[in-house]
């Protein structure tokens, strides 16, 4: 069970992968006529439902083929070796079949599963081979309206402590996670649940574009490869953040749109509940500020970084802009070893 369900998981993170830890800029992808018209963002976004608390979007082939991954590939441990497994297991190149993803999370009563979410992919995907693989790894296949669902069970068996070995495994009960194509090239991945609600938004429903409040945020967005904008307040509530986070001035709403090239640079917006919170909040990032600046004096590779910082916004809006130079990431010691080096025997 935990090799099938290893390349679902993998396919369910590929913000991860792909997104290089900034969060996930609005592109345009057309749709086969006769699709709802969306105002702003991916077209995808009417598969997300309305009350959705964090959505996120990163253009997997314009990060893909910058000049930061192939920096990254060399200094990172390789996964390489991974992305083949993961090809051959489903039939998708994660570098060359994507061209961008969607991603959302909503909150959830549950405490088992407190933040349910799911993935959309839009690319070139040889559906009839991935169903085949998958069934080949134990999943199964279900219809669905006029879908078919390949689902792998969520159970899987775990050590009964995290310190203990797995000589004493216990049967752990987790949502199933599936995979449907919502039309030709586009594949939902994530919660079971969540999946058949996507092919019912394929017919119309209340979805993420009539979220007024939201969608206004993805417009005021500016221009990238990669965003993220979210509820802060019920990712608070529901996320096993660090406590220092906790304390934060109250915060509604969060963006941060960028753009990953040599180097990654990018806006980071803050909605508060009241000027007041915004005034603290301020206070706050410039301590930090501070902080980082005497820090840099004796790291002069991460000056570029530190000078790049600009607060700004005004009301109960904060917004930080920062730019990663690409002498940033030279500073990362490389993994790969020198040529011809060999291991000992």
């Amino acid at each position: 069970m935990k090799n099938r369900t290893r390349y679902f998981v993998i396919l369910s993170l590929l913000i991860t992968v792909v997104g290089l830890g900034t969060g996930l800029v609005a592109y345009y992808v057309g749709f086969p006529a006769g699709v709802l018209a969306v105002t702003a963002g991916p077209q995808e976004l009417r598969y997300v439902p309305r009350d959705a608390t964090l959505v996120a979007y990163v253009d997997v082939r314009e990060v893909m083929a910058s000049e930061l991954r192939k920096r990254l590939r060399e200094t990172l441990p390789d996964q390489t070796n991974e992305q083949q497994e993961f090809q051959k297991q489903t039939g998708i190149n994660i570098e060359t079949d994507i061209d961008h993803i969607v991603a959302y999370t909503e909150q959830s009563a549950s405490t088992s599963n407190p933040t349910p979410g799911m993935v959309l992919a839009r690319g070139t995907f040889a559906e009839s081979k991935i169903e085949a693989v998958m069934r080949e790894h134990g999943a199964r296949v279900e219809p669905y309206k006029d879908k078919r669902l390949i689902i792998v069970s969520g159970n899987s068996f775990l050590p009964k402590d995290p310190g203990n070995d797995a000589s004493s495994p216990v049967m752990v009960a987790r949502p199933d996670l599936a995979l449907s194509f919502l039309q030709m090239g586009l594949v939902a991945v994530g919660n079971a649940e969540l999946v058949r609600r996507a092919v019912d938004f394929g017919t119309g429903g209340d979805n993420l574009t009539a979220n007024d409040e939201m969608m206004n945020l993805i417009k005021s967005l500016e221009p990238g490869n990669a965003w993220a904008v979210g509820r802060f307040d019920a990712l608070r509530a529901a996320a096993n953040l660090p406590d220092g986070m906790k304390q934060l001035p109250a915060i509604n709403w969060f963006s941060m749109t960028g753009r990953i090239t040599d180097g990654v640079s990018g806006v980071l917006r803050a909605e508060t509940r009241d000027e007041e919170s915004a005034n603290n909040l301020r206070d706050l990032m410039r301590g930090f500020m501070a902080l980082a600046k005497m820090q840099a004096g004796s790291q002069p590779g991460l000056q570029p970084l530190v000078q790049s910082l600009e607060l700004g916004g005004s009301g109960k809006t904060v917004a930080l802009s920062f730019s990663v130079p690409a002498q940033v990431f030279e500073l990362l010691p490389s993994s790969r070893k020198p040529a011809g080096t060999q291991k000992a025997h």
